[in-house]
């Protein structure tokens, strides 16, 4: 007797929530876990008085299906998925969807929803963001995938996500893999802004000797400026834990920061790309260089450097340090953006920018005042190059750039590394920039191995090879790559 109006693998904290999130919202799930105790679990402790239906076999969760089928998949990215797909085949039709809603690699979604549409099943990457809490009362759902399916998970997903002004953070992404990979970019811009934050911290806390309890006090009122958002909010709570024994907690954690892949794919797609994601790159080894704490500990034994506190005024380096996080935000959403554009072109790939940023301004780990600025930037004009050449944006980092340069600048002095905070200031004036450098890199490839160069009072797209010593070849190399 078919009773369950989708169908959930993988009882983790993020299905359980989403499990009770659907309950919550009206629909009947059926559920199953590999560890099939997990199942008995949940029915007797969160998921009791519910009306969850428990299963302890892939087929069994499928018989209580209303058709089309929907199996949403929580399970660890990679080997797990594909093979939970496998298992699920054999009790499915065609028009089932399979709904995978975990941190997927999108080139993987990409594959599936490709093969699994040669079977006649509808495969949605869905990327979900906003944590255990976020999917247990609203979280942020970036579905795409199979197109043909969104009519049918469309009314659970948008039930479930979070809402901004009444409007579900949730809305179709696009074909393939495009869910997983805005969900992949959202994570890379996650390490840049918790990267970011971490540097304001360490410029507060070395550069100006605050305590926590000050930490706690400058977080808090930042969180009533443009800064406003969820992790800034978090910031100042984790300022005001104690331990156990009423000392600050932070302090007692050690700094080697983990990491599970997702900032790392975003930055090897933009390398593949060739796209400038130079602040998230700088937050992705910035983790790197924390994991290697005993090498950090002797190099501090060894390498001399400036030290000491900042003694010019306190209250004037706060705001400096505030437009600096402000400022360097702005560019780390400014080149998320424009990767995803690029993938939009290479992926063929229709994307609603505005929309997109509408899908993180609430739910999600990066949710802010900020993204609501991003969507009306799109709705200005959807065919935005950069954030940056938006009127409200290139006014508003001109406003802070004096500050942001000043805590860049006495950073640089004291020795204090802010690898994100720099990076996005010489992000800026490069992209500023009209005429960089790169003409003398082209007459060094081209000296030591005749890689060509274009010229300036030459058409774009005419190469010219110089026998810089009188002693080369006239021959040049067979490819050119700009």
């Amino acid at each position: 007797m078919t009773q369950a109006d989708i169908g959930l693998i993988g009882l983790a904290v993020m299905g359980q929530n989403l499990v009770l999130n659907m309950n919550d919202r009206g629909y009947t799930v059926a559920v199953f876990n590999r560890t099939t105790s997990k199942v008995d679990d949940f029915l007797a402790g969160p998921a009791k008085g519910t009306q969850v239906i428990p299963t302890h076999s892939v087929k069994e969760l499928i018989a209580t299906l209303k058709r089309p089928r929907r199996v949403m998949l929580m399970v660890k990215a990679g080997e797990a998925v594909d093979e939970f797909i496998e298992q699920c085949l054999p009790y499915l039709e065609k028009g089932d969807i399979i709904i995978d809603g975990g941190n997927s690699l999108f080139s993987d979604t990409i594959r599936r929803v490709q093969t699994l549409e040669k079977k006649g099943i509808l495969f949605v990457g869905a990327g979900v963001s906003g944590g255990e809490e976020g999917a247990r009362h609203g979280p942020s759902i970036m579905p795409g995938g199979n197109a043909q399916a969104w009519p049918a998970v469309k009314p659970i997903f948008q039930a479930i996500s979070a809402k901004v002004d009444g409007e579900p953070c949730c809305d179709w992404v696009g074909d393939e893999g495009a869910g997983h990979y805005v969900k992949m970019v959202h994570n890379g811009i996650e390490y840049g802004d918790m990267q970011l934050i971490c540097e304001a911290y360490q410029l507060l806390k070395d550069g100006l000797g605050l305590n926590t309890t000050e930490l706690h006090d400058v977080f808090d009122s930042w969180n009533k400026t443009e800064l406003s958002s969820y992790l800034i909010e978090i910031t100042s709570q984790i300022f005001s834990k104690n331990d156990t024994d009423g000392k600050p907690l932070v302090d007692k954690i050690l700094d080697v920061a983990g990491q599970k892949g997702t900032g790392k794919w975003t930055l090897i797609n933009a390398l593949d790309l060739g796209m400038p994601l130079t602040l998230i790159g700088e937050a992705v080894f910035a983790r790197c260089l924390s994991a290697i704490k005993p090498e950090r500990e002797k190099a501090s034994q060894i390498l001399k450097g400036p030290h000491g506190t900042y003694k010019g005024d306190r209250k004037e380096f706060i705001e400096s340090i505030r437009l600096g996080l402000y400022a360097s935000k702005m560019i780390s959403y400014a080149q998320g953006f424009m990767l995803i554009r690029q993938a939009a072109h290479d992926y063929n790939w229709k994307l609603n920018y505005g929309a997109i940023a509408l899908m993180w301004r609430g739910g999600c780990i990066i949710r802010s005042r900020f993204l609501g600025d991003i969507k009306k930037a799109f709705e200005r004009n959807a065919d935005l190059e950069c954030l940056l050449l938006d009127d409200f944006f290139a006014k508003e980092i001109s406003k802070v750039q004096q500050g942001w340069r000043r805590a860049v600048s006495v950073a640089v002095e004291m020795g204090l590394p802010i690898p994100c905070f720099s990076t996005a200031l010489s992000f800026y004036d490069g992209y500023r920039c009209a005429r960089l450098p790169a003409n003398l890199l082209q007459a060094q490839r081209d000296f030591f191995g005749a890689h060509t160069y274009e010229r300036l009072d030459q058409p774009r797209g005419q190469y010219f090879h110089t026998n810089w010593t009188g002693t080369g070849g006239a021959v040049s190399s067979s490819s050119y790559n700009a």
